[in-house]
């Protein structure tokens, strides 16, 4: 069996936010070239504030990570700009669906484009690849995005990090506020993506029934902590899990801390 090239590699990181409130406390994490890698946890957990201190976002919010490495391809890259992890094709779509409302949703997708410097026809081929996952926004494409569905305005943020060539797309909470439905087609087009166009994918999100079933492998994350991880179907299959996240338990506990044995039975926070 040989081992995949790991694309990121997240080792013990610290995040403070405005020098004092600690929010991410030793996480580490591995996402795999041409993987699907979902980070999973409630509201508050430190989803976002992972994919920031990834994508270096964290100063607009007054975060820094203060311990740890994050490693893209083996080269440190906590200290790079936003834009410098675009040129190395590392791409956040941001949790809430951001769209410019003033914008027609052609324009919106063409915004995604700005980096590129291969030519207007490499462009329009993958403009035209992104109508081809995405054939609504297509029918929409000269409707001003604030006179769209949420549905529509999630599947033009994605189809606007695609426009930039990415290898590693960054999804906030791909789910929220969506009918199921709309949830299931973001989700397929998702796969389809990562396993057409080899587009490795680090996802958080709070639906762990749908994350797991569309994801390789899976972290949980507690209180700025991984808890527990592993392949997605044995998350699926594992007991905690199910009680905790997928609502089949038949107690009324909320997370892993209610548990009575908790520190005891669990390696992670020995």
């Amino acid at each position: 069996m040989t081992t995949p090239n790991i694309l990121l590699n997240v080792n013990g990181i610290e995040v403070i936010y405005n020098h004092v409130i600690l929010v991410l406390k030793g996480v580490s994490l591995q996402v795999p070239e041409g993987k699907v890698v979902a980070l999973l946890g409630g509201n508050g957990a430190g989803k976002t504030t992972t994919l920031r201190a990834v994508s270096n976002l964290l100063r607009a919010e007054r975060g820094e990570v203060t311990k740890g490495s994050i490693e893209l391809r083996g080269e440190r890259i906590e200290k790079l700009s936003t834009s410098e992890m675009v040129n190395r094709g590392v791409i956040q779509v941001m949790e809430g669906r951001h769209c410019f409302a003033h914008l027609s949703i052609e324009d919106n997708l063409m915004t995604g484009a700005y980096t590129r410097r291969d030519g207007k026809s490499a462009v329009a081929e993958t403009l035209e690849k992104v109508y081809n996952y995405f054939p609504r926004l297509k029918t929409r494409r000269s409707s001003q995005a604030a006179y769209t569905s949420g549905g529509e305005q999630q599947m033009c943020a994605i189809g606007r990090a695609l426009m930039a060539n990415p290898k590693m797309v960054l999804l906030d909470e791909p789910s929220m506020g969506l009918a199921p439905q709309i949830v299931e087609e973001v989700f397929e087009i998702v796969k389809d993506l990562n396993t057409k166009e080899q587009v490795t994918f680090l996802l958080a999100e709070q639906n762990t029934n749908i994350a797991l079933r569309y994801a390789d492998y899976g972290y949980i994350l507690e209180n700025g902590r991984i808890v527990m991880d592993g392949e997605a179907k044995a998350l699926r299959e594992n007991e905690d899990v199910k009680e905790f996240y997928l609502g089949m338990g038949g107690g009324d506990r909320k997370s892993f801390k209610d548990v009575k044995s908790y520190k005891r039975r669990k390696r992670w926070l020995a």
